[in-house]
């Protein structure tokens, strides 16, 4: 009989290839690696963490896992136990505690009572593993290694099995689905998972819309890992770990050449962290090289572009809750991101790590040691601190990534200031934000994008994903277009191009032209250009541009706060408006050829979520709108020079002193939708 097209093979009659097979080594670390990985829990960078796992409560934990766990619910309750058996794995790795082995042994056995791993089914019969199949699965075999000798004969065989029948299948049949689309009988919702807070989902293109989401990657890498695993011991699996490496090399893609990643930079440390566990697994068990699939060295420098530290004041933020017992994450300030789209996490260690090991990096060993935060597991396994440092190169301070988005900045530390402009295509977890800027300066946000947007439309949060909660343009009060979620957060059709991009001694200049996102609302826009000039360290300069063909528009132009710990204040007044932070400010000036206002506003959510302000610049009907507004930023208590704003015929001029920096920066608008010229 031949196999199934969605699930791996049965276990076949013949024998294994041979009747001695290698000895295995261990799948991420030898018993050579275990000084190091001990030492790891000491060194400052990981030692809080460590300390943190280390005051897990344990009482706590074995309640709920005997008590309270639901044997139906694969989103919160088979997390937080992956979690448990993850921690206490490591633990008892490092220093044989036989109080983690026993809880380890705990979880492990209520994750084998589960009669299947995930939330996802196909044709109504086989699970699909997207996220908690993919994830256990890694984390039973890894809990082998861990484990070692702690675990017996029959335990050991216990989890085989349990992955053989729940694991493997369920990674297998989402990779082959995406691979042949074609042959996908129907993807929906597993009818006994607890998510009836997503089962309005529309999961039919999924085969499709997945293909190109970090959710490819994670079941891709946990079917290459099993396959290792079991290489020697089940003959089909050299068909499942052929499979895998196919999936990983043909979603190796989708990094840029440069290593930029479109989901933005918290789904890239989830993506990366599965692609470099399945590459190292694959050297280390098999002597297969695939670790040049994606440009590592310049992914990791994506993520370095994307830190963007802010002073940390320990003000607890208000807390939003995704799903029943989800809870959305918060970035601690000093670990601040360029948050695009839904990245609500900070940069980790991990990924770094294995990357400065790997290729020999001492920029990617500076920043597994000095940016980011340590929070995943792995970092305890792949850090080395004998590796070469070097901190960054000053050509990394102006980046243009390959998928066009633009990030220049004056260091990587908490006071320095960071630019950045969305600009590109679109991609999964996207906002409607093309053209949208992120502002930070002397450790504060200034210009700023909302963090924790949801993820179901039905929830008030979703407006977070609007142009409206960007400091973006509006015309005629609307975006540009977005889709409804009725599919999740999955791509949109909206595309901007940077059409200049250059940078000197102190400055950068970029223009990007968004009219092709906003012509899917409005067939009358032909062009929504937004030049930006940044003297560096807190001088921005931008020229909005907006022109429509056979019609009229009324024009806004947003300039969102971050107001989430309600410690700041916005003052609109004239043509001037002021963002206060506890520790910086910003004043803004606005002029425009056509009589636009300035004023104040609030996004629509509930009142304990009502702290979105912004400030706004109103131009009245028209066809073609040019507003320019000059932003400077300030420490706190410091004063801010008076920038003069002179509209020059075809173009404008700024000028003046601020903080002792001349400002003479002359910007000529030329014909049709041409990149201003700037002369600074």
């Amino acid at each position: 009989m031949k196999a199934s097209r969605r699930t791996p093979a049965k276990k076949s009659s013949r024998p294994a290839r041979s009747s001695t097979p290698k000895p295995r080594r261990g799948l991420l670390f030898d018993a050579s690696d275990l000084p190091r990985i001990r030492a790891n829990t000491k060194d400052p960078r990981f030692a809080e963490l460590w300390q943190t796992l280390l005051a897990a409560d344990l009482a706590d934990d074995t309640r709920f896992l005997t008590t309270e766990l639901s044997l139906t619910n694969h989103v919160a309750h088979l997390l937080r136990l992956q979690k448990i058996l993850d921690r206490t794995s490591l633990i008892y790795l490092v220093n044989r505690d036989p109080a983690q082995l026993a809880l380890a042994k705990l979880a492990i056995r209520r994750m084998l009572d589960y009669p299947e791993w995930d939330s996802f089914i196909e044709g109504n019969r086989q699970i699909l593993g997207f996220q908690r199949a993919t994830e256990g699965t890694v984390a039973l075999l890894m809990a082998i290694d861990y484990l070692g000798d702690g675990l017996n004969a029959a335990e050991v065989e216990a989890i085989e099995e349990n992955v053989l029948k729940k694991g493997v299948p369920a990674c297998y049949a989402p990779v082959y689905g995406m691979k042949f689309p074609d042959r996908v009988e129907g993807w929906g919702w597993n009818p006994r998972s607890e998510v009836d807070d997503f089962r309005h989902l529309d999961l039919k293109r999924w085969p499709l819309i997945i293909n190109a989401t970090n959710l490819k990657i994670i079941p891709t890498a946990s079917l290459g890992i099993a396959a290792c695993y079991f290489l020697h011991k089940r003959p089909e699996a050299a068909g499942w770990l052929e499979l895998a490496r196919s999936s990983a090399k043909a979603f190796s893609t989708f990094y840029g050449s440069d290593g930029a990643y479109d989901e933005g930079v918290s789904y890239w440390g989830y993506t990366t962290l599965y692609m470099a566990m399945f590459a190292e697994v694959l050297w280390r068990t098999q002597g297969i090289d695939d670790r040049d699939l994606v440009n590592y060295s310049g992914t990791v420098r994506y993520a370095l572009a994307n830190t963007m530290p802010t002073i940390d004041d320990h003000v607890k933020l208000i807390d939003f809750q995704h799903i029943k017992g989800f809870t959305m994450p918060t970035v601690k300030p000093g670990f601040d991101i360029v948050n695009h789209g839904d990245s609500n996490g900070a940069v980790d260690v991990s990924a770094a790590s294995w990357i400065a090991r790997t290729k020999k990096d001492p920029v990617a060993q500076y920043i597994a040691r000095n940016i980011g935060e340590a929070k995943q597991l792995f970092g305890f396994i792949w850090y080395d601190p004998k590796a070469k440092v070097r901190a960054p190169e000053k050509a990394l301070l102006d980046c243009r990534l390959s998928n066009d988005i633009v990030i220049s900045r004056t260091g990587w530390k908490t006071e320095d200031s960071v630019l950045a402009l969305r600009s590109g295509g679109p991609g999964n977890h996207e906002h409607a934000d093309r053209n949208s800027v992120i502002f930070k300066a002397y450790g504060e946000r200034l210009f700023h994008d909302p963090f924790r947007a949801a993820y179901v439309a039905k929830q008030p949060r979703w407006l977070l994903r609007q142009t409206e909660a960007h400091t973006a343009v509006l015309i005629n009060g609307q975006g540009h277009q977005y889709h409804n979620g009725s599919e999740g957060t999955n791509a949109s059709w909206a595309f901007a191009h940077v059409t200049d991009f250059r940078t000197g001694a102190g400055w950068m200049t970029v223009t990007s032209e968004a009219a092709e996102a906003y012509q899917l609302v409005n067939d009358q826009v032909t062009r929504v250009q937004r030049t930006l000039v940044f003297l560096k360290p807190d001088v921005v300069i931008i020229l909005d541009r907006v022109a429509l063909k056979d019609a009229t528009a009324t024009v806004q132009v947003r300039f969102q706060m971050f107001n989430e710990d309600l410690r700041a204040n916005l003052q609109v007044g004239g043509d001037e408006f002021t963002i206060t932070r506890p520790h910086a400010s910003l004043v803004g000036r606005m002029a425009s050829r056509n009589g636009a206002v300035l004023r104040a506003g609030k996004l629509a959510l509930e009142e304990e979520t009502g702290m979105y302000q912004f400030a706004e610049i109103a131009s009245p009907d028209g066809a073609e709108h040019e507003i320019l507004t000059v932003g400077t930023a300030r420490p706190a208590g410091k004063t801010h020079g008076k920038l003069k704003i002179t509209p020059k015929a075809g173009g404008w001029q700024v000028t003046g002193t601020h903080g002792g920096l001349r400002v003479n920066v002359r910007i000529a608008v030329g014909a049709g939708n041409a990149a201003p010229v700037v002369t600074i």
